[in-house]
């Protein structure tokens, strides 16, 4: 459909869900639309679809092409995870459409692409209002523009309408918008927000601005967030907090992660043991390449933590028994499904957790890995430290600062 054209929400509706190939995954069953700033219009955010019998979201910026034959998306994978409307979000079909305005009903929203960076957008441009006359068996129609309808978009506060706009936002860029907000407005905003989308912000921002801006919440936000973060983060960002905050946090948290975090504490900040994470893959001897891949596979694992499998002597949590050794993603693509990693492990460097984090660094780069085992005296796995990690320690905690700085600069 040509830029300019409008399209009717009530059409894309029954559109079906085509993957990258044009195969039906799925069909469409709603819009989700945020309200736009000052002076902009509503835009589409994302679409809700049922796809294997699930209600799931689909991110408008994963869709390459809106036809009369579908919603095809860009690529291969979807995202199946059960669709939950946030606060600030609007669904066209549930919330807009039979909506009473005076004398008159909402029967359709027109949509209309605009040009945008990185890519063109879907707005609402027009509402499609009935009006029923009793001397008429057929309802009369207009169409007006959507500013003249501004309650039928309005939300709860702004900042949930802010909080809804920046839901397809990498965090890194939530978090620059973020740090141009005045602290008021930062705390609100990150009211708005749901838990796990501000853990992922938060773990963004250097510790001594999460501090300031989680303060704000009540106890129990407060741990439902933290339990969204990965417990380096959490120990890092409560290291920064006073002895009597983290007391309180840690009575309040889950026992078995408390005493995670409690270990994380114990280390200095620039040393293996402060910069490492509990929260990697391990396996065990007789598990195979295809456990492992299953567990490479989860979309939650993050990138340099997918990379390899840790293969260990039960237990498999830390510390964990005996350390054997690294199965790389690269090597367990190349063997058989059925084979045990005990069969394909790589002795790869370890360190200890006092080890200095620029030692680790160096370990890093000489050995090309992503991440690094950390084991104790006693040749039991404690966690990894990952490229990522030790990046963001060496290049200090204003680099995120500069580096938006840059941007905008070019």
């Amino acid at each position: 459909m040509a830029s300019g054209d409008l399209i009717y929400a009530f059409r894309v509706m029954r559109l079906p869900l085509l993957d990258a190939g044009g195969q039906a995954i799925g069909r469409l069953q709603d819009l989700v639309v945020v309200r736009g700033r000052a002076g902009q219009a509503p835009r589409v955010v994302g679409f809700v679809a049922e796809s294997q019998r699930r209600r799931i979201f689909v991110n408008a910026g994963r869709v390459g092409e809106l036809t009369s034959d579908g919603v095809r998306l860009r690529s291969w994978d979807v995202d199946l995870n059960p669709f939950t409307p946030r606060r600030g979000e609007v669904l066209i079909g549930q919330d807009l459409i039979d909506v009473r305005i005076g004398d008159e009903t909402v029967s359709d929203i027109g949509l209309r692409w605009v040009e945008g960076v990185p890519s063109p957008r879907l707005e609402i441009a027009k509402v499609r209002l009935a009006r029923r006359n009793m001397l008429r068996r057929r309802p009369s129609y207009r169409l007006v523009d959507y500013d003249e309808v501004p309650a039928l978009f309005a939300a709860p506060t702004e900042m949930e309408a802010e909080a809804a706009r920046l839901r397809d936002m990498h965090p890194s860029e939530v978090a620059a918008v973020i740090r141009a907000l005045p602290l008021p407005q930062r705390r609100q905003l990150a009211e708005a927000m749901d838990d796990e989308r501000l853990a992922d912000v938060l773990e963004e921002l250097p510790e001594a601005e999460q501090v300031r801006i989680v303060e704000a919440l009540d106890l129990d936000r407060l741990i439902g967030v933290l339990d969204e973060m990965e417990l380096d983060d959490l120990a890092d960002l409560l290291g920064e907090m006073t002895q009597q905050q983290r007391t309180l946090i840690l009575e309040a948290m889950d026992a078995e992660d408390a005493d995670v975090v409690r270990r994380l504490l114990s280390y200095e900040a620039a040393t293996a043991g402060g910069l490492m994470s509990p929260e990697i893959i391990i396996l065990g001897p007789s598990s195979t390449v295809a456990d492992a891949l299953a567990e490479i596979r989860d979309p939650h694992q993050v990138v340099s933590i997918a990379a390899q499998v840790f293969v260990c002597q039960a237990p498999f949590k830390p510390p964990t028994g005996k350390f054997l050794g690294t199965a790389h993603v690269q090597r367990l693509l190349r063997e058989p499904p059925r084979m045990e990693l005990e069969r394909c492990v790589s002795l790869d460097p370890v360190v200890a957790p006092g080890t200095p984090d620029r030692h680790v660094a160096e370990i890093l780069a000489s050995y090309d890995m992503v991440a690094v085992a950390v084991c104790d005296e006693g040749g039991h796995l404690l966690g990894a430290v990952t490229i990522d990690d030790v990046l963001d320690r060496l290049l200090g905690t204003g680099w995120r600062q500069r580096h938006r700085h840059a941007e905008s600069a070019s």
